[in-house]
């Protein structure tokens, strides 16, 4: 029987694979762009590809790879293995563990992404050892997790915790989900390019000018740039950003009670000396004092890692 495991972080624009070894160290790495335009073979074709690529490049034997962990955006069922739903990919009803398995003979096992990066801070991060967390990570949109009572919680219909959703104004910008004035809508990438678009028609001078496209999101590392460079837009824009997120997390403070909350996501990773101070400043404007007391608000400790750390939890978590 094999020791080492396949982990993967399957988002919208990437796929992410790491080989990690019996003493859950990331030994390897490989990345590919996920092609989510070219349709669900060829979505399928890349996942499978990082897999032979990581088995192949890495000189490891298959037989040494005890199983495949996911991590994916959308409705998934952790127990079967089935995307239900994934807005930003090419899946309905798929049942992606019966087509790993087909083609590796491998056991594989997936679930939501967010509810991946908080069970991996859970398990191997910031949060070990913590009975009730929050988890945040702020990206291209806005994800969740929770663990309640020492336990992932998603709800009777594989889909709670979507935390980017929670309306902070009912007549606020329109989010990509539909609704008005989610977390999402004003603290993701989405929302700060958009932004930081608005001010530019209006005429506001930045140095994120010429690194914005028609329809490109904003990279972390330009916005991290432009903060450090001391642009005004991005200053405004970011603190606006910050403003709603910690808005966003002080509703679940009030709501969880948690020990802790993890921010996390690309953001995060990139800005996170930005974020974190002023964060923690405005998130007393709305918290009861008393349950803010009792609750850390730590930033991410695996940061681009927290997925392919989720999956090797929720592998060992089904290996009993």
């Amino acid at each position: 029987m094999g020791k080492k495991h396949i982990c993967l972080d399957i988002g919208g624009t990437k796929v992410l694979g790491a080989i990690l070894d019996e003493k859950d160290n990331i030994t390897f790495k490989v990345k590919k762009k996920t092609k989510v335009d070219k349709g669900l073979e060829k979505v399928e074709e890349r996942i499978i590809d990082v897999v032979d690529e990581l088995i192949k490049e890495s000189g490891t034997d298959k037989n040494e790879i005890a199983a495949i962990g996911a991590g994916a955006p959308g409705v998934i069922n952790e127990e079967t293995g089935e995307i239900i739903y994934a807005p930003n990919l090419p899946w309905k009803n798929y049942d992606i563990k019966k087509v790993m398995e087909k083609r590796f003979g491998i056991p594989f096992y997936i679930g939501n992404d967010a509810n991946m990066g908080m069970l991996g801070e859970w398990k191997y991060g910031m949060a070990v050892k913590k009975e009730n967390v929050v988890g945040i990570f702020v990206g291209t949109g806005v994800g969740g997790g929770l663990i309640i009572n020492n336990k992932l919680f998603t709800g009777k219909r594989h889909d709670a915790g979507e935390l980017g959703h929670m309306s902070l104004n009912t007549e606020g910008p329109y989010c990509n989900c539909g609704q008005r004035g989610c977390l999402e809508a004003y603290a993701s990438k989405i929302s700060i390019t958009r932004e930081i678009k608005v001010q530019i028609e209006r005429g506001r001078k930045t140095i994120l000018k010429d690194l914005l496209g028609e329809d490109s999101i904003i990279k972390s590392k330009d916005l991290k740039e432009a903060i450090d460079a001391k642009d005004s837009l991005a200053l405004e824009v970011m603190d606006r950003a910050v403003y709603y997120l910690a808005a966003g997390t002080g509703n679940l403070i009030n709501i969880f009670g948690p020990d802790m909350v993890v921010l996390g996501g690309g953001v995060l990773e990139s800005l996170g000396d930005f974020i974190m101070p002023r964060v923690k400043d405005y998130v007393k404007r709305f918290t009861l004092p008393e349950i803010l007391n009792g609750t850390e608000i730590v930033r991410s400790a695996l940061g681009d890692d927290a997925i392919i750390y989720g999956s090797l939890a929720i592998i060992k978590g089904k290996k009993g």
